[in-house]
């Protein structure tokens, strides 16, 4: 057996202080002109999976997540987490913990898959499972 472990990016629950310096980017990048980002919902074999695509160069905030998922991260971006910045680039699959909330930078165009086991049938459902700030989520702006 190999004793060697490779650490793996993950993304931790967060401090109410860390959370709150990202309310407070929220707040900042709220006043700005807003871009439209779509959400891509699959239900299947009792898994949710929500997939968003972030273009370069955009600073996205997310909601308080209630529930640990697994995150997909396929692009370039620095993603805020409790112990600090970490920045990824190509294909990265995370355990992510209940109790965050991120923010985003996108270096290049930037796929984020969110899944979660979920016995929801359609994404109101899901989205009430995962979080309480359900009005703040960009697929509820879509027209």
């Amino acid at each position: 057996m190999n004793d060697l472990a490779i650490a793996r990016p993950h993304i931790a629950a967060m401090s109410s202080a860390t959370i709150d310096k990202v309310r407070t980017l929220e707040a900042i990048v709220g006043a700005m002109p807003q871009i439209a980002i779509r959400t891509d919902h699959v239900f299947h074999a009792g898994v949710y999976a929500r997939t968003v695509l972030i273009p370069a160069g955009a600073v996205i905030t997310g909601v308080l997540i209630k529930i640990p998922t697994i995150l997909i991260v396929n692009g370039a971006a620095i993603v805020h987490t409790e112990g600090g910045p970490i920045e990824l680039h190509g294909y990265h699959v995370l355990q992510a913990a209940a109790g965050r909330k991120q923010a985003l930078v996108a270096l290049t165009d930037t796929h984020l898959t969110m899944i979660f086991a979920s016995d929801a049938c359609d994404p109101d459902a899901a989205e009430r499972e995962f979080t309480d700030e359900i009005n703040n989520l960009m697929s509820r702006k879509e027209a």
